[in-house]
C-alpha cells in the first residue's frame, strides 16, 4: 500500500461528514503526511503537512497494518509503535474513519 492509496481509503471512509469534528495529522516519517480535516464540510483528506488538533506519528508499515485490521490502535499505543501529540480524546473517535 501506498501513501496515495492509504489517503484514497481514509478519504473514502470520512465521506462528507465523519462526525470527526476536528483536525487529525498522521505523520509517517520520511513516507509523507495524511492530514484529515474533520471540521471542513464536506471533510477533506489530503497530503498536506499543516496544523492539526490531534497528531498521530508512526511508520507507514504500522499504519497499513492498522488499516488493515492487523493492529489494534490501542496496542500500538501501549507497545510504542503510535505517538499521539496533542488531544487524546481526538484520537478516540478516530476508529470511525479508520475502519
Amino acid at each position: 500500500m501506498s501513501l496515495e492509496s492509504s489517503t484514497e481509503l481514509i478519504r473514502g471512509n470520512m465521506g462528507e461528514d465523519s462526525g470527526l469534528g476536528a483536525t487529525v495529522k498522521f505523520d509517517l516519517g520520511d513516507d509523507g503526511i495524511i492530514f484529515l480535516d474533520g471540521k471542513a464540510v464536506p471533510n477533506s483528506v489530503s497530503n498536506d503537512d499543516a496544523d492539526a488538533e490531534c497528531t498521530i506519528t508512526m511508520s507507514m508499515e504500522d499504519f497499513e497494518s492498522m488499516l488493515a485490521g492487523d493492529l489494534d490502535p490501542t496496542t500500538a499505543f501501549m507497545m510504542g509503535k503510535l505517538k499521539v501529540d496533542g488531544d487524546m480524546s481526538i484520537a478516540m473517535k478516530l476508529s470511525s474513519v479508520m475502519n
